[in-house]
């Protein structure tokens, strides 16, 4: 399910033999980026017309695993100020995770719908998609994007600003694409140079564009140079959105029309294009296929934690023993403490590989420089939510174990990222000496707010450092209210 600045989508599949085969669509036009005020706040008015939406598309979700659904939200959730407000609303009417995605992942995710339904051609192809508050450019061969691009521009946001009254001027038509253009400045030179063989486009405004051309006999439907010079023409001289009817535009795209045009030619005249034609598939197709990538064991999402790993020269061994740490430790809490979902397991799994990433800045605070990274880096494959959880576990991982690091977070997830902090330090500390032993025989319990740590039977008398590490982490999580009980073999309690 894609929530986008313009319209929300939503397709169902059904994997079989490997290939995805579509089910139903369901799509409608919401306007959500409409629906900003001046403080970037999502007004109520908006937030009711998305919820209505969404209890519709509901009722086909029902019953289905929450690992087969991926519900997104793209650039309108990326401003609006209450978007967490919105999204709980939006989780407890559709009962699964709501999760906004970063500009250059929504572009990863278009191409990677947009490549599955194009013949499987050599060479280059550039991609634009015209969304709602803002256009991605890729450009990419076969199924790898090479450039990744989102651009803070869309059909909904330049009506505002271009077209509000619904007039087509030559001068707001001018001052659109001029604006579209200087946008595209800042990639021109750097996409030219790169070239690609074809051009595609994948938005329900360059459909709409190809279809007038079509409607119009100025083309075949293929969006050439020349038929959108005519086209320009022609929308200066009708004047009016209201007047767009007669050349085929629909009654709910009619508005945006203009605004959508402008930048499609911005961009043909920046990055010199010839041609392009039009193709269904989107980032709600991307979506799909990267679940079935998930499903198939091709998860990109590990293939971005190697490259972290190798780009911030992490000691991937002692990542490795870390996490076989924790996740045994996991294991035996997961039920008690409610953190048993994959979702916990896998940012477990990820943030023991990576809470070292910092040292490549400074050994000092390196903890903070490891959750910056990941907090702020574009990690093709994760949403904004899991970077962030991401970031707050490395954060946490050691040294002071404060409140601050869970600030802001819903009561119930900061509970949730805390219980997974504390497991994370302790095989942090269990693992300090660094010399790859495999995980101790050790059996944690947890009630609460209480964790009980049992070690074999003379284990910690050969490890007086590890003894050491794990009484400070006592008094560290004592301050927390979490009560720390450390045994070696026997039922007495290490002082």
């Amino acid at each position: 399910m894609d929530l986008g600045s313009n319209s929300f989508h939503m397709v169902v599949a059904r994997l079989v033999h490997g290939e995805i085969r579509t089910l139903e669509k369901m799509g409608e036009k919401v306007q959500l980026g409409a629906g900003l005020d001046e403080r970037n706040r999502l007004t109520e008015s908006a937030q009711q017309r998305a919820l209505d939406c969404l209890r519709r598309f509901a009722q086909r979700l029902q019953g289905m695993p929450r690992e087969s659904v991926q519900v997104v939200g793209t650039n309108a959730l990326r401003v609006a100020r209450n978007a967490h407000q919105f999204i709980s609303r939006a989780e407890d009417v559709l009962g699964y995770p709501v999760d906004i995605i970063a500009g250059r992942e929504e572009a990863r995710l278009i191409y990677l719908g947009v490549s599955h339904t194009l013949a499987d051609d050599e060479g280059r192809r550039l991609v634009i998609d015209i969304g709602g508050g803002s256009t991605e450019f890729i450009i990419g061969q076969r199924f790898e994007p090479e450039q990744l691009e989102s651009l803070h521009m869309g059909c909904v946001s330049f009506r505002h600003q271009y077209f509000r009254d619904g007039r087509i001027s030559r001068r707001q038509m001018d001052l659109a694409i001029t604006h579209a253009e200087q946008e595209l400045l800042n990639i021109q030179r750097r996409y030219r140079a790169l070239g690609w063989q074809s051009a595609i486009g994948s938005s329900g405004t360059i459909k709409a564009i190809s279809s007038v051309l079509a409607s119009l006999k100025l083309t075949d439907g293929t969006i050439t140079r020349s038929g959108m010079q005519e086209l320009r023409q022609r929308l200066v001289d009708m004047g009016h959105t209201d007047r767009l009817q007669d050349i085929g535009v629909r009654d709910d795209r009619q508005s945006i029309f203009p605004a959508g045009f402008a930048i499609l030619m911005g961009a043909f005249q920046s990055l010199d294009i010839d041609r392009m034609t039009f193709t269904d598939g989107a980032l709600r197709e991307g979506l799909l296929y990267d679940i079935a990538g998930r499903i198939q064991h091709e998860d990109v999402r590990e293939r971005t934690i190697g490259g972290l790993q190798e780009r911030y020269h992490v000691d991937q061994e002692h990542g490795a023993a870390v996490e076989a740490t924790a996740v045994a430790l996991w294991q035996q809490v997961a039920a008690s403490w409610g953190i048993a979902h994959a979702n916990d397991e896998e940012v477990l799994r990820w943030a023991c590989r990576l809470h070292e990433i910092g040292l490549t800045i400074s050994h000092s605070q390196f903890h903070k420089h490891g959750a910056y990274l990941l907090r702020y880096s574009d990690l093709p494959g994760f949403s904004q939510q899991f970077q962030q959880d991401l970031a707050i576990l490395v954060r946490g991982h050691r040294r002071k174990f404060a409140p601050s690091i869970f600030e802001g977070l819903e009561p119930e997830e900061s509970l949730r990222l805390r219980r997974l902090c504390v497991l994370l330090r302790l095989a942090v500390l269990i693992q300090h000496p660094r010399n790859l032993e495999p995980p101790p025989e050790a059996r944690l319990t947890a009630h609460g707010d209480k964790l009980t740590l049992a070690f074999p039977k003379g284990w910690l008398d050969d490890r007086p450092l590890t003894l050491a590490d794990l009484t400070n982490e006592r008094d560290y999580l004592a301050k927390q209210n979490l009560k720390l009980t450390i045994r070696d073999g026997g039922d007495n309690a290490i002082d």
